[in-house]
């Protein structure tokens, strides 16, 4: 069997003491596009940041590798370089650093010495094109006094300057109006459409289906207390769109 993917295995996973991931089972492939669905509280935030290695998540059993590569034996930082990128429902405001600056660090952090600064630049002004951002945005401080929207912006932008090879977008549709999940849904688009992007794998992870109205999912999943009790394609998520997660709640419970 190909090694290729983010792929999950019995992944347990503990908040002080408090066990909250029991036993999950996922494969993101190259190139596909994964919604992880579910009520709040049912451990899809703390999945992506027990991959991403946030230390107040502790791992107590199962394996998580990235084509190949164990994730959790390695550090945080090492993750992002070995292809992980995580986008987070509430990204902070750091007043004094330029997005700029932000994103050049970032993209030296991951891939050290790959660009001169003239390279990135043209990079940069690039993937805002695609985008469809001004360049205004870059002299601006990192998400200080951004609204919603603009966050989400940046963090698509950031993606494109990264090119992660698998995108964990943490409640991305979080208090987006309708024009910025427009934005959310075009912005992934485009970066897939790109000769780069068309290998990322994406986990989209979200309580809402609307979301899904604008990236294609080809494999839903719905999460509860801690374990994915379904798996179907996006016609999954218009079913919870209709029926809520009641219906399958009952069916979970019919099996158990």
């Amino acid at each position: 069997m190909s090694d290729q993917g983010l792929r999950i295995t019995d992944l347990h996973c503990s908040v002080e003491g408090n066990e909250i991931l029991k036993g999950i089972d996922l494969v993101v492939e190259p190139g596909s596009v994964h919604a992880l669905m579910g009520p709040n509280g049912s451990g899809k935030s703390t999945l992506a940041f027990s991959l991403t290695g946030h230390p107040h998540y502790t791992i107590t059993g199962g394996t998580a590798t990235l084509d190949g590569t164990d994730l959790l034996g390695l550090a945080p930082d090492k993750r992002a370089k070995a292809g992980l990128f995580l986008s987070f429902q509430y990204p902070a405001a750091i007043p004094g650093v330029k997005v700029a600056n932000f994103l050049f660090a970032a993209r030296q952090t991951v891939k050290p010495g790959e660009l001169t600064p003239g390279k990135f630049r043209a990079l940069l002004l690039e993937k805002m094109d695609v985008l469809g951002m001004d360049p205004s945005f870059l002299g601006r401080y990192l998400n200080d006094g951004f609204s919603g929207g603009e966050k989400k912006r940046l963090e698509m932008l950031q993606m494109a300057v990264l090119g992660p090879k698998y995108a964990v977008l943490d409640e991305t549709d979080s208090g987006l109006d309708v024009d910025a999940l427009k934005y959310v849904g075009d912005s992934v688009k485009s970066l897939r459409e790109s000769e780069e992007g068309k290998k990322t794998g994406f986990l989209i992870i979200t309580h809402y289906p609307r979301i899904l109205q604008h990236i294609t999912a080809d494999v839903v999943h719905v999460m509860m207390d801690g374990r994915i009790v379904k798996t179907g394609g996006p016609d999954l998520a218009q079913r919870i769109e209709r029926e809520g997660y009641d219906t399958i709640r009952e069916e979970t419970a019919a099996r158990a």
